[in-house]
């Protein structure tokens, strides 16, 4: 099945009882049962639900695995993941991530025992000197938010499949119509589900990918028993984003490439941070384990000032300045005091993430209007 015909019908079966087209919105909380213990499949709303039954085997289907859980968020996804582990384990992570990310790391598990490692994954022979005994888990990010660093998925999962170690991929930025890390190795995939595969920025959702169907039985066990689950009107809104996926992410990655090339040559610009120039560090990575770049991109000004940055980022017009990524909108976004804030200053320039880094959500508006509103704010 090719990608279009794949998204327009992932998951989708005429409702039996109606003949409806789109899956109906099941709301409700619980389910009458002909006796105890005989039931239709259903029990109660926390543990499952026929939309977001529908919208689990869509989310498999467009990640390439046999397996896939809806959750409230992309962080009650990444929670998850973290309570497979018991105290004394150990994870290795990447130094550039998601700041929501590195805020459940530090400020809710850590205290729990578990230790996170964090290095720079686009070395691999980084990831391997980092591994002890006690590693259980490899978080990667790639590309990264927001410094758009590419990791090898297809090489670290050769690093720990030997050691029996999962290995986990956020591939929010990436969207799976750009990048399957289960072909590539990965044990779990998560997404943020908020953001490409919602795509109109009306939702909140994360998800879980798996071919394992032991995984797949733990990560569950988890969520029905933690209560991070979507409710079904979520779940229709996802299902009818993922049918215009392949749609909206041809759109992002077009605009992406002529704001990042536009950006590149601008006079007063320092540095482009997006894969697909070919001076990337990591786009020849990119290359191989993506089939676009993606519309996500950060930028610096040439003389990194702070204030001339939160000038920027106060004038686009077209450009809203907002939280969150991946709408059909353009968004502007500050990581050190949006995104990112929960990561001390030391951590985010010890790692690249100067203060006057501006990040770019690529829209799908027309891309000449866009570089318009970005010339009138950038001056």
């Amino acid at each position: 099945m090719k990608e279009a015909t794949k998204y327009i019908h992932a998951g989708a079966e005429p409702d039996p009882s109606t003949g409806a087209i789109m899956t109906p919105i099941y709301q409700t909380s619980t389910y009458v049962q002909e006796a105890p213990g005989k039931n239709k499949g259903y029990e109660y709303a926390r543990s499952q639900n026929p939309t977001r039954t529908a919208l689990e085997k869509a989310f498999a289907v467009i990640e390439n695995a046999k397996y896939a859980l809806a959750f409230s968020s992309g962080v009650a996804a990444t929670d998850a993941v973290i309570k497979l582990l018991e105290p004394g384990d150990e994870v290795v992570c990447g130094n550039d991530m998601y700041g929501g990310t590195y805020r459940l790391f530090t400020k809710v598990f850590e205290k729990f025992g578990i230790k996170f490692i964090y290095v720079d994954t686009t070395n691999v022979s980084t990831i391997s000197k980092a591994i002890t005994s006690k590693t259980k888990l490899i978080w990667l990010e790639t590309p990264t938010n927001p410094l758009m660093n590419i990791t090898d998925i297809a090489a670290v999962a050769a690093l720990t499949k030997p050691k029996k170690i999962l290995l986990a991929v956020d591939n929010t930025f990436a969207s799976p119509f750009l990048q399957n890390p289960i072909d590539l190795g990965a044990d779990i995939v998560m997404h943020s589900v908020t953001k490409y595969l919602g795509g109109h920025s009306d939702v909140i959702q994360g998800s879980l990918m798996m071919d394992s169907l032991e995984l797949r039985d733990k990560l569950y066990f988890i969520q029905k028993s933690c209560g991070a689950v979507p409710g079904p009107m979520d779940c229709f809104l996802v299902l009818r984003g993922i049918k215009t996926l392949h749609v909206r992410m041809k759109a992002h990655c077009e605009n992406g490439a002529k704001i990042a090339h536009w950006l590149k040559k601008h006079k007063k610009i320092g540095k482009v941070y997006w894969p697909g120039f070919e001076d990337h560090p990591g786009h020849a990575v990119a290359k191989k384990q993506m089939r676009d770049f993606g519309g996500m991109l950060s930028f610096v000004l040439k003389n990194d000032s702070i204030e001339e940055a939160m000038r920027v980022l106060s004038s686009t017009k077209l450009f809203s300045l907002a939280e969150s990524l991946g709408g059909v909108e353009s968004l502007i976004n500050h990581p050190a005091s949006m995104t990112h804030a929960s990561i001390p200053k030391e951590e985010r320039i010890k790692n690249g993430l100067s203060d006057s880094l501006i990040r770019l959500s690529v829209g799908i508006e027309d891309a000449d209007d866009l570089i318009a509103d970005l010339e009138q704010a950038i001056g």
